[in-house]
């Protein structure tokens, strides 16, 4: 049985997801990960804006699935990738929500990135 809380997003946590209508470039190792211009960005609550990147966007054979998982009341179950070409700096690099919940549903198939376990993120 699931005994995980389910929240919806509110006036005391919103959730806001639009599209962030700028050129996505993530970069590890002199490769590019992702190139896209079909971004979401994810707005919630008092955290800094996260942007989320389509899966048909991003090289996922350069990526590699991680045994981290962890859970948001607001989204769902969360994993995690790998960038090997990385090395250590870009272990569970990438998070994903693979079946979001209804409420943040717009983030399923895309991937978010820690710019600090990346070589670049350019927006532009």
């Amino acid at each position: 049985m699931n005994d995980r809380a389910i929240r919806k997003p509110g006036p005391d946590h919103p959730i806001v997801i639009e599209p962030s209508w700028t050129h996505v470039i993530v970069t590890v190792a002199g490769r590019a990960i992702v190139d896209t211009r079909k971004a979401l960005v994810l707005r919630e609550a008092k955290y800094p804006p996260i942007l989320y990147v389509p899966r048909s966007d991003a090289d996922m054979a350069l990526l590699l699935r991680s045994e981290l998982t962890s859970y948001c009341p607001y989204k769902g179950d969360c994993c995690y990738f790998d960038i090997p070409i990385g090395g250590d700096k870009s272990k569970n690099a990438v998070w994903t929500y693979e079946a979001p919940y209804p409420a943040v549903a717009e983030i399923k198939e895309h991937l978010a990135f820690y710019p600090d376990r990346v070589d670049s993120m350019g927006e532009s």
